[in-house]
């Protein structure tokens, strides 16, 4: 990132409320759960299938839990009662990792019982590395008992070919990406040619030993070496899917459903919308210069 970037990013706090609510409506589906029905409504008519997920993490409070474990549970019941193509994603800090990892997995596997009745799958989202251990420990755990959840693996995490060793090994279901929280270069890789170079050989690795994948890029160079491999191993249908965040490369989401394949739309609800719209500004600086050239004009015209 340029030190100009830098700057972009530094000024993201002095957005107003409203400037930023306007650009969060491309990428989060609104506050509340009709909201985020009607979009997942429309991406399906589309032909898209999605994952919906409450949006919030790093909960505090066992109180916090209850809430997100109840919004869940009437969010699966819904899609189920609209006969929707969606499954969910779930933060582990936000079922109460940080607090207490029984409470965590007991949280979980209430979700996991619910999504199991419903005939549902269940992903557990990857957070920043302090929780990847904790993650794939609580994930272990309920797949012992369950088979309808799946994890995310992240590209730029120096242990993931090690951690995807063993997820063909023992067959997981596994979303690839390549990761967005910012990481000591001990531990993760920095430079992004790296990152697409480890992407293309993990995605390629779970591909020919065919287990599910979620493959989770809008980088299309990365999306036309899942092509090759795909092409190269002839993955059964519906062993894999390619996925895609609400509001992000449309254009080529249309593209690879119009060649035949399956795509998954990531579509984010909820009142924690500010804190996940600064992070997708975070991590393109293009769109934030727009989005604070915009509200300068504004500023200009008043």
């Amino acid at each position: 990132m340029s030190l100009f970037d830098r700057a972009v990013v530094g000024s993201l706090p002095l957005i107003p409320g409203p400037v930023l609510r306007k650009f969060a409506s491309r990428y989060v589906a609104g506050e509340t759960l009709a909201e985020a029905l009607d979009v997942v409504a429309r991406l399906n008519a589309e032909g898209a299938c999605a994952t919906l997920d409450v949006l919030g993490e790093d909960v505090t409070r066992r109180e916090e839990c209850e809430g997100f474990v109840a919004e869940y549970l009437e969010a699966m019941r819904q899609i189920s009662s609209r006969k929707l193509d969606s499954n969910v994603s779930v933060k582990l800090s936000a079922m109460g990792l940080r607090v207490d990892p029984e409470l965590a997995q007991g949280n979980l596997r209430r979700l996991l019982e619910e999504a199991r009745r419903l005939s549902m799958f269940l992903r557990i989202d990857m957070e920043d590395s302090t929780l990847t251990q904790p993650t794939i420990d609580q994930f272990a755990a309920a797949r012992r008992d369950f088979d309808n959840v799946g994890i995310v693996l992240q590209a730029y995490l120096r242990r993931t070919q090690a951690d995807v060793a063993r997820a063909v090994a023992q067959r997981w279901s596994v979303r690839i990406c390549k990761g967005i929280y910012v990481e000591s270069p001990r531990i993760a890789y920095r430079d992004p040619d790296l990152i697409r170079r480890n992407y293309a050989f993990v995605a390629d690795r779970m591909l020919a030993a065919g287990i599910a994948v979620g493959i989770a890029t809008h980088d299309e160079a990365m999306v036309v070496e899942a092509l090759h491999s795909i092409e190269r191993h002839a993955p059964t249908p519906g062993s894999y899917e390619f996925q895609m965040l609400l509001g992000v490369a449309p254009g080529l989401r249309n593209v690879l459903i119009a060649a035949g394949h399956r795509l998954r739309v990531y579509v984010p609800y909820g009142r924690a919308w500010r804190a996940y719209s600064t992070r997708r500004l975070k991590e393109n600086p293009a769109i934030a210069r727009h989005v604070l050239k915009g509200m300068f004009r504004r500023k200009e015209a008043l």
